[in-house]
């Protein structure tokens, strides 16, 4: 049996992350958490991805970030979207839209 494949389509990342934020400032285990419960468990996002995607986020605005305590009396980062992030998020969803028509389309044969 083929083992599923759980991988994140490169680029979609940012559009998670960016949408999952759209709910309010998180820390990175909270917005994979999310990410993994809304999906059903099918996306994961690991540590080595999300942490660097993270940071480039937040060095390009569209993110920001500061340091809270976490619901485990933890020191952790929270971030959330800026002005230009929810652009951002709204051109991504519609080039998400757009991508995943002209793929439906293919599948279809038309």
């Amino acid at each position: 049996m083929a083992k599923a494949k759980t991988d994140v389509l490169h680029g979609t990342l940012a559009l998670l992350v960016l949408k999952t934020l759209a709910r309010g400032a998180m820390h990175g285990y909270g917005i994979t958490l999310h990410i993994q419960r809304v999906s059903s468990d099918v996306l994961r996002i690991e540590e080595g991805s999300l942490y660097p995607a993270l940071h480039r986020m937040e060095q390009e605005g569209s993110i920001s970030a500061e340091w809270g305590m976490s619901e485990n009396n933890r020191r952790a980062r929270y971030y959330q979207l800026t002005p230009r992030g929810r652009r951002q998020l709204a051109e991504e969803e519609k080039s998400w839209s757009r991508l995943t028509q002209a793929v439906a389309s293919v599948l279809q044969g038309a």
